[in-house]
């Protein structure tokens, strides 16, 4: 299996190398510029990269719209954007604001890794997508898709076999009928009946497709995700003469991307939320207590103690047992809104919202302390564990909420130094005498 082709365009040369050696380590044929203009196009036709990486926040020198367009339209090539949390609100452009088009730095390998692959299956649906179309907009009677034709009116002139399975109608009952009789339609999201697509398409003369999250309610009442187009239909004159459906169920597809998005969002082996999904949710509280002067939050930080002591002991296959049962001791001594996220290895982090002052953090801390007391019977044997927490409160001020993680961290350190079992809130102080 030939590996994909990136293209990593970063000014930073160090910085460069390093992402090249990860990807490289991880199985991709990279290629690296740190130049940009012409030159980074010229690479861009040379190589023929199944991917691009471009450091939106290191491109000064030229109209980087510019070229990310230029890439995108002239090469068909799909772009990930590698940046930091100031890339976000200072680089104006619309791919930023499609799902999973970017990667914040710092990243771990894993991160970068799910991003590249997310990118990559992104790519590849696209253009399956895009050639099955084209393709069942010649062939309307295409085994592998279903189509329903209507005229002028609306009225379903023909299905194909394909489309009596999914719909639940046969032809001979459905024909002259109008469509939304045989095709109910319905957003996923919002509920709401997809009612106009059809005379949209006959109206305007264009191509449209279904929502992203379009939902086909079969006859016997049955939700099947379906995905493709809803097109004009012209005459030999030009003239516009009905609409062509064409429509597949996409729910394996569906399926794939929800996995993938666990694998970028959640930690394997304890179905936990990871750091990418952690960090995303301490921004939005960090963005919301600004907003609510009476919004407060807390960050626990959690290093079990002598966890390697039972890894060295019991084996690896113990240790993994043993994390996932504290993932689910954890779950069980927060509120429905609150979040727990593993960071690796045997750290774990907590996101405390809506909180009414430090009191409720250090509530929180004891009954996670005295939770995890309790001995664990895993594989014949009685596991005792304790963690060493550390507390960091919103009211720090900071504008950046990975700040409040950091200090977390830092109190946590204080807590295992202090002694096993034991919880430490954050004060300025701790950093102070770090500088000190």
């Amino acid at each position: 299996m030939v590996a994909p082709k990136i293209l990593v365009i970063e000014d930073e040369e160090i910085l460069a190398v390093d992402i090249r050696n990860t990807l490289h380590k991880l199985g991709y044929e990279v290629y690296k510029i740190t130049d940009f203009g012409e030159n980074a196009i010229q690479n861009i036709v040379e190589i023929s990269p199944n991917l691009v990486l471009i450091d939106i926040g290191s491109i000064g020198k030229l109209d980087c719209v510019e070229v990310i367009d230029t890439i995108k339209i002239n090469f068909t090539i799909p772009v990930l954007y590698l940046t930091d949390n100031s890339g976000l609100t200072t680089f104006n452009h619309n791919s930023l604001e499609e799902p999973f088009s970017y990667i914040i730095k710092p990243f771990t390998e894993k991160e970068l890794y799910n991003a590249v692959e997310m990118a990559l299956y992104k790519d590849k649906i696209q253009k399956q997508l895009q050639q099955e179309n084209q393709k069942l907009l010649t062939v309307i009677n295409s085994m592998g898709c279903a189509v329903v034709m209507t005229d002028i009116n609306s009225c379903i002139q023909m299905i194909n076999p394909i489309a009596e399975v999914l719909t639940g109608w046969q032809q001979k009952e459905a024909l002259g009928k109008f469509w939304r009789d045989v095709l109910n339609l319905v957003d996923k999201d919002t509920g709401e009946e997809i009612v106009h697509i059809v005379t949209q398409a006959m109206e305007t003369g264009v191509v449209l497709q279904l929502p992203e999250n379009c939902l086909l309610i079969t006859r016997d009442g049955k939700k099947i995700p379906i995905g493709d187009t809803v097109a004009p239909i012209r005459d030999h004159m030009g003239r516009i003469a009905g609409a062509v459906i064409v429509f597949q169920d996409i729910t394996q597809r569906k399926q794939q991307e929800a996995q993938l998005i666990r694998n970028a969002f959640y930690d394997g082996l304890t179905a936990l939320p990871n750091r990418v999904l952690f960090l995303d949710r301490l921004k939005q509280a960090s963005e919301r207590s600004k907003r609510r002067f009476n919004y407060h939050f807390a960050v626990l930080f959690l290093d079990l103690d002598s966890f390697k002591i039972i890894n060295d002991r019991f084996g690896h296959s113990m240790g993994d047992d043993l994390l996932v049962a504290i993932a689910r001791r954890l779950e069980s001594c927060l509120r429905s809104g609150d979040t727990v996220a593993r960071f690796g290895g045997d750290e774990f982090a907590v996101l405390l919202e809506d909180i009414k002052d430090v009191s409720d953090a250090i509530n929180i801390a004891k009954r996670i302390q005295e939770t995890l007391s309790l001995p664990l019977h895993l594989n014949g044997y009685e596991i005792s564990t304790t963690a060493s927490i550390g507390i960091a409160l919103s009211s720090s001020g900071y504008e950046e909420p990975t700040n409040i993680l950091r200090d977390a961290d830092t109190a946590m350190y204080r807590a295992k130094v202090k002694g096993k079992a034991n919880y430490i809130i954050f004060d300025k102080s701790f950093i102070d005498k770090i500088t000190d």
